[in-house]
C-alpha cells in the first residue's frame, strides 16, 4: 500500500507582534514630531533659516580650519582665515553678479528688433494659416480689444484715454531712506550668518561634546559617529559639489563668450550656483543664456551653438567628471533628493532649494545611526531597506516575476546560481515556510506563490543554460582553461517533499545541479504518489534527494526514502532540510531518524547538499525491520 503525504501543521501568530506593534508606534511618533518640527521651521523661517545657512557653511569649512590647524596655525587664526577668505569670495562673486545684472538691463531693449525679426520670419514662412500665424493673430486681437475696449455701434469714435501721473516732492532723508532700508535686511542676515559661522568654528568641540551630551552619553561611540558621519558627508557633498560645478561654469562661461553671447560672465556664474539645485539646476542655468541667444542675434546660429554647447558640457560632466571625483555617495536616494527638495522649497523658498541635500543628509545620518530617527534612513536613504530574500518573497508573494527576474539577473552577474539560491532564494521560501505555519499566509496563497516561484526559476533556466554555453565555448576555443564543474557525468532527481514550497527549492537545487553540468530532474511532491511513482523509479538517477523546509517533517513524509531504496535498488537517497537543526521541535533529531530510516545523508545548506549529490559513495544499505513478536491470545477453553 502507498504512502500519501499528510498535510503540514499550520499554527498562529504568536506574541512576536507586539516588537512590531511598538516600533510602529514609535515611527508614528517621530512622524508626527517631525510634522510639528516643520510647522515651526516653516513660521520661523526668519531666524531658523540663517542658522541653517551658518550650519551648512560651517560643514564646508571644518575641513578647511582642519587643514589649517594641522599646519601649526592657532584655532583662532584658522577660523578667522578661512572665514575671511571664503565670505570676500562670495562678495566679489556677488558684485560681479551685480555688475553683469545692471549691464544686462542695459542692453536688453537693444535686442528687441532681433525678437521682432526672428517671429516675423517664422510668421512668414508659412501661408498665413499655420499655428504661429493664428496664435499672433490672436493675441493681436486681444490686446486691442483690452486697450480699446468692445467695439462702438453707433459709429463714432471712442476718446483715447489720457495718462496722468502724480508726481510728488521728495527729500532727501526719504531718498535715502528708500535706498538704506531695504539693504538692511540682507546686509544684517548676512551679518548673522557670519557671526555665527565664526562662534561655531571657534567652539566646534565644545558644540560636539554638546550634542553628544544631548544625544546620550551612554553609547558615545555611537553619538561620535553620528557627529563624524554628518560632518563628513556634507563637507564632501559640498566641497565635491563646488569642484563639479566650477569644472562645469568654466567651460560654459568661456563658450559662451566665445559664442558671443552677451554677458558669459554673469551666465557662467549663475550656472555655478544653480547647479546646486538638484537634478534641474543645469536646465534653470541654460535657460537663460538660450533666451538671450535667441534675442542678440538676429540669425539661428547663436542659439544652436549655445545649445549644444550646455548638451556636450553636461554628458562630460554627468558621465565622466561626477563618477571620478564622487568617490562615495551622500547616502541619499535620487527620488529623496527631489522630494526633499519641494519639501525645503515649501518651508524655506528658493534658499531652502538649495540648502534640500544637505539638510536631508543630516537627517539620513541621524536616522542610520540614533533608532528614534531611522524613519528618515527608511524614507530617505540610498541603501535597501529589503533584504534581498526579504524583497523576493514580497514580489512573489504578488506575482511579480519581471521584477524578481530583472533583481536576479543584476545579482548572477556577480555569483554563482547555487549562491544566489543559497543566499536568497531558499532564504525566501523560508520567509513564507514561516507565515504559513504561523497562519499568516493561507494555503490559496502559497500556492499562488509557489506558482511565481516556479515561472521565476522558468526564467532563470535561460540565464543558467546560457552559463553552461559560454563554458562550452571557452572550452572549444581553447583560449581560457574551461571552468571545473563538478557535476559533470553526475544524474540526479530532486523532489519536493509534502507541499508546494518543497517543490520550488527542488527545483533550485536542480537548477543548481545543472548550473554545475549535472542530468537533474525536479520533481513535485505529487510525483510520490503511487499512480505517479514511475516517474521517480524511470529516471535513471544516481542519486534521489528529498528536500523539506519544514524544520521537522513527519515520519510518514520520510518513509518515502525507503520506499524509493526498495523499488530503486543500487540509488543513492539523501534528504535536504533547509532549516538550521535548532529550529527542530520537541527535541527530534531529524537526521538520526532519516538516517535510521536508510538515508544516505541528510544536510541543511546548497553547498552540503550539492556535495553529497555529486558524492562517489555506495549507497547506504537498507536497515533489517525490527519485528516486535506479538503473543496470541487464546480462547479459554469452557469447563
Amino acid at each position: 500500500m502507498g504512502l500519501e503525504v499528510v498535510p503540514r501543521p499550520t499554527g498562529h501568530a504568536g506574541s512576536g507582534g507586539l516588537h512590531d506593534q511598538a516600533r510602529k508606534r514609535m515611527t508614528l511618533n517621530t512622524l508626527l514630531v517631525t510634522t510639528l518640527i516643520a510647522a515651526i521651521l516653516h513660521f520661523g523661517r526668519e531666524i531658523f533659516l540663517p542658522l541653517a545657512f551658518a550650519v551648512v557653511i560651517t560643514f564646508a569649512l571644518t575641513p578647511v580650519v582642519s587643514f589649517l590647524r594641522n599646519r601649526g596655525l592657532p584655532n583662532l587664526a584658522a577660523v578667522l582665515g578661512a572665514v575671511t577668505v571664503a565670505f570676500v569670495a562670495i562678495g566679489l562673486f556677488m558684485l560681479v553678479v551685480v555688475a553683469q545684472v545692471g549691464t544686462l538691463a542695459r542692453d536688453l531693449p537693444t535686442f528687441q528688433a532681433n525678437i521682432v525679426t526672428k517671429l516675423d520670419s517664422v510668421q512668414d514662412s508659412g501661408d498665413g494659416t499655420g499655428m504661429i500665424a493664428r496664435l499672433t493673430r490672436m493675441a493681436t486681437e486681444i490686446g486691442e480689444r483690452l486697450n480699446l475696449g468692445p467695439p462702438d455701434n453707433t459709429g463714432t469714435e471712442q476718446p483715447q484715454p489720457v495718462q496722468v501721473k502724480v508726481m510728488s516732492e521728495r527729500n532727501a532723508f526719504e531718498v535715502l531712506r528708500d535706498l538704506i532700508v531695504p539693504l538692511v535686511g540682507p546686509i544684517g542676515t548676512a551679518g548673522l550668518v557670519i557671526v555665527v559661522v565664526i562662534f561655531m568654528l571657534l567652539e566646534r568641540d565644545e558644540l560636539r561634546d554638546r550634542l553628544i551630551r544631548l544625544v546620550g552619553t551612554n553609547d558615545i561611540h555611537k553619538s561620535t559617529q553620528v557627529m563624524e558621519d554628518a560632518g563628513s558627508r556634507v563637507a564632501r557633498y559640498l566641497l565635491i559639489q563646488l569642484l563639479v560645478n566650477t569644472i562645469y561654469a568654466v567651460p560654459i562661461g568661456l563658450g559662451l563668450w566665445l559664442i558671443g553671447v552677451p554677458n558669459a560672465a554673469l551666465w557662467g556664474m549663475l550656472t555655478l550656483v544653480l547647479r546646486f539645485v538638484p537634478y534641474i539646476g543645469s536646465i534653470m542655468a541654460a535657460v537663460f543664456p538660450l533666451f538671450l541667444s535667441f534675442a542678440a542675434s538676429p540669425d539661428w546660429s547663436m542659439l544652436l551653438w549655445t545649445a549644444a554647447l550646455f548638451v556636450i558640457v553636461e554628458l562630460i560632466t554627468s558621465n565622466v567628471i561626477e563618477p571620478w571625483l564622487y568617490g562615495s555617495r551622500t547616502g541619499v536616494s535620487p527620488l529623496a533628493i527631489i522630494v526633499s527638495a519641494i519639501f525645503w522649497t515649501w518651508i524655506w523658498g528658493p534658499m531652502g532649494l538649495v540648502l534640500s541635500t544637505p539638510l536631508t543628509v543630516c537627517l539620513v545620518v541621524l536616522g542610520r545611526h540614533i533608532p528614534q530617527f531611522e524613519v528618515f534612513n527608511i524614507l530617505f536613504g540610498d541603501e535597501p531597506v529589503l533584504a534581498p530574500h526579504s524583497r523576493l518573497y514580497q514580489r512573489l508573494l504578488v506575482g511579480d516575476v519581471v521584477e524578481s527576474t530583472f533583481r536576479a539577473e543584476e545579482a548572477l552577474e556577480e555569483q554563482f546560481i547555487a549562491d544566489y539560491h543559497r543566499d536568497v532564494g531558499i532564504p525566501a521560501l523560508l520567509l513564507a515556510q514561516s507565515d504559513y505555519e504561523r497562519g499568516i499566509v493561507d494555503k490559496p496563497q502559497e500556492q499562488r506563490m509557489a506558482g511565481a516561484a516556479m515561472r521565476f526559476l522558468d526564467e532563470l533556466d535561460a540565464v543558467v543554460q546560457e552559463e553552461l554555453d559560454e563554458a562550452a565555448a571557452v572550452e572549444a576555443a581553447g583560449d581560457a582553461p574551461a571552468p571545473v564543474l563538478e557535476g559533470v557525468g553526475r544524474r540526479l532527481v530532486c523532489i519536493g517533499g509534502q507541499s508546494e514550497l518543497d517543490d520550488v527549492s527542488a527545483r533550485m537545487l536542480a537548477q543548481a545541479a545543472r548550473a554545475e553540468g549535472a542530468e537533474a530532474l525536479a520533481l513535485a511532491h505529487a510525483d510520490l504518489a503511487p499512480s505517479r511513482f514511475a516517474a521517480v523509479t524511470g529516471a535513471g538517477a544516481g542519486c534521489v534527494v528529498l528536500n523539506f523546509l519544514e524544520a521537522s517533517p513527519p515520519r510518514v513524509a520520510l518513509l518515502h526514502i525507503r520506499r524509493i531504496k526498495r523499488a530503486v535498488p543500487g540509488v543513492r537517497v539523501g534528504v535536504v532540510i533547509w532549516q538550521p537543526v535548532t529550529a527542530n521541535w520537541a527535541g527530534r533529531d531529524t537526521g538520526a531518524e532519516a538516517a535510521g530510516i536508510g538515508a544516505d545523508f541528510c544536510v541543511g545548506t546548497m553547498d552540503a547538499a550539492l556535495t553529497e549529490a555529486f558524492a562517489d559513495r555506495a549507497p547506504v544499505p537498507l536497515p533489517e525491520p525490527v519485528r516486535t513478536p506479538v503473543r496470541r491470545k487464546t480462547r479459554a477453553r469452557s469447563a
